[in-house]
């Protein structure tokens, strides 16, 4: 008999349920479909072998995309391995995708059914899911689905910031608005300073340019020889210049005032600052189009493009168009108005305002219309789906248009469509790899930036780290230094030491000297006082260098008063002892200072 496993596919991981009378399920199948309502009696029928759980949303993810492209992951592998008998031939698989049962079936040798029986046990687990699994709730597994969903769509999509089309129906829908303001700014500009200076207006014919010569002129009776540089510079005329400079001195426009001039120049002005921000748009434009349809907008430009982008309503839409469809994008009124009156229907939409028709004969502008449209819908569709970016396919197909004009013309044979997209499949292949080089140079270099950081960023916590300790040190030191530091302190408060500081300011550095050297032998004698460890640092040179009869009596002076005076702080015998031996080194150093 052989045993029926259905394998499930989840969010949350994978599920292996096994059935129970198979051989009586495959003949009762309208029964089957009426027991996957009822969670009693599906119970009764399935029972769940094993549930593998996925231990992140990364692996979730990685699983999702092997079961979609019909390739076996680790992880079902080791579930199957694990969980179903050892007899293969005994055991037959339930799958719902025949893409990963025909995978299964081919790496593991487990046979493998999609359809039927196993559709409807497939419902059935899918709809009592949470039920089947301990521990898993319907709001979690819910979550998982929409979370795993989320992942998948965006790993597929590929989505790209660098190639969103919205920005593109945004920025022409924009520089058509603009050149709509600034033609009408413009007019008012011509007509309210056209009462000050009317010959302006027939010398000159742009917009923009006139806008800044009234902005410059202001009023004409101020117009000489001294300003004909700076209008040739507007103007890029020398000729109009001077035709401007000539026609202020007779022009029959009326006196203006000052205010009136103002309110003029404000004005022109700010038409001026609306034709420069076209101009940034327009270029803005340009590059939005390079990065998002390299080939539409080589082969058609990049407003024509734009324009077909925005009236379609995104790249992807434009792709799914027929070439019938592109050709008349844009006269959709002239062609149910032609069909509802039988009349012809028109020949083109917005393709019109690329040059191509322009430059057709009256008889070829419907034809050369169809072809355009036909490789205006190739390019599209390389753009949309195609992974690198490139203009290649775009020039080539402008150069096959390019043919069929000549080839209307002089009947010159153009070349056929395979030659033509073998070599841009050539020339594609090559600057895909010169653009994948030019983003490993960038990754590479991001690499060694996110290194050099990362060093630096380790550097400093372990500096920190060893500095912390020190500074415990230090914070530990500081407590004791100042406990030493008390007892020095209190005979400064009660006076025992001012004397000799008293009696040393006056005194050069080499008696000072001389001090600290019966010092140092009183220390090594007698244990030393608290005072004395302060005075044990001095130079070699003081210490060698001699000293007259008068500094050494003064000195010895100075150190009878203040053994005199430490000899009551002293207690006990050992110090009077120490401070008596202390006094007869004292004489036999004075004396031999003497001789």
């Amino acid at each position: 008999m052989v045993l029926l496993h259905v394998l499930f596919e989840h969010a949350v991981g994978y599920a292996l349920l096994a059935l129970k009378e198979v051989e009586e399920i495959s003949l009762l199948l309208p029964q089957v479909e009426e027991c996957v309502l009822s969670l009693g009696k599906f119970h009764n029928i399935v029972r769940l072998v094993a549930f593998n759980p996925f231990s992140s949303s990364q692996v979730a993810l990685e699983n999702a995309n092997a079961v979609s492209e019909g390739i076996v992951h680790e992880d079902l592998r080791l579930l199957l391995e694990t969980h179903l008998p050892s007899k293969k031939k005994k055991v037959l698989l339930g799958v719902g995708d025949p893409k990963i049962g025909a995978a299964i079936q081919e790496e593991l040798g487990y046979n493998c059914q999609t359809g039927g029986v196993v559709a409807e046990i497939l419902r059935g687990v899918r709809l009592h899911f949470h039920n089947l699994v301990k521990g898993l709730t319907d709001l979690s597994a819910c979550k998982a689905q929409l979370g795993l969903g989320h992942s998948y769509s965006r790993a597929k999509v590929k989505f790209n910031v660098n190639r969103v089309d919205n920005m593109i129906i945004q920025s022409i829908s924009l520089l058509d608005q603009l050149d709509k303001d600034i033609n009408t700014f413009s007019m008012r500009v011509r007509e309210w300073y056209g009462y000050h200076f009317p010959e302006l207006v027939k010398i000159i014919n742009d917009n923009a340019t006139y806008c800044r010569l009234a902005q410059f002129i202001g009023n004409r009776k101020e117009l000489s020889e001294e300003k004909l540089e700076k209008l040739e510079e507007l103007t890029m005329d020398g000729a109009k210049a001077k035709a401007i400079l000539d026609a202020s001195r007779s022009s029959m426009g009326m006196d203006i005032s000052a205010i009136d001039l103002i309110n003029i120049e404000s004005f022109s002005s700010r038409v001026v600052s609306l034709s420069e921000y076209r101009q940034s748009l327009h270029t803005y434009l340009r590059s939005k189009m390079s990065q998002v349809a390299p080939s539409l907008s080589a082969l058609i430009g990049e407003a024509v493009g734009a324009r077909l982008i925005a009236h379609a309503g995104s790249l992807t839409n434009l792709a799914k168009y027929p070439a019938s469809t592109v050709q008349i994008l844009g006269a959709e009124k002239a062609l149910f108005r032609a069909l509802k009156t039988r009349g012809n229907t028109p020949k083109y939409g917005l393709i019109f305002h690329s040059t191509f028709i322009g430059r057709a004969a009256a008889k070829n502008k419907g034809r050369i219309s169809r072809y355009l449209a036909n490789k205006c819908s190739i390019a599209s569709r390389i753009d949309c789906f195609s992974e690198v970016p490139t203009s290649v396919f775009g020039e080539k197909l402008r150069e096959q248009v390019e043919e069929r004009l000549s080839f209307y013309e002089t009947g010159e044979i153009p070349r056929k469509n395979l030659d033509v997209m073998k070599e841009a499949m050539v020339q594609a292949e090559e600057a895909a790899a010169e653009i994948a080089r030019k983003l490993e140079k960038q990754e590479k270099k991001r690499l060694k930036k996110e290194k050099k950081r990362l060093a630096a960023l380790a550097l400093a916590s372990s500096g920190n780290s060893s500095s912390t300790p020190e500074e415990c040190e230090e914070m530990n030191e500081k407590p004791k230094k100042k406990k030493k530091q008390k007892p020095q302190e209190v005979p400064q408060e009660n006076g025992m030491e001012e004397p000799s500081v008293s009696y040393t300011k006056p005194k050069k550095k080499r008696s000072f000297s001389k001090e600290e050297l019966v010092s140092s032998d009183l220390e090594e004698t007698a244990g030393g006082s608290t005072s004395l460890p302060k005075r044990k640092k001095s130079s070699p040179k003081e210490e060698t260098a001699s000293e007259p009869e008068e500094v050494s009596r003064s000195v010895s002076k100075k150190k009878r008063r203040f053994f005199s005076k430490e000899e009551p702080v002293s207690s006990g015998p050992e110090e009077a002892a120490s401070s008596k031996t202390s006094t007869k080194k004292k004489k036999k150093l004075h004396k031999a200072s003497q001789d």
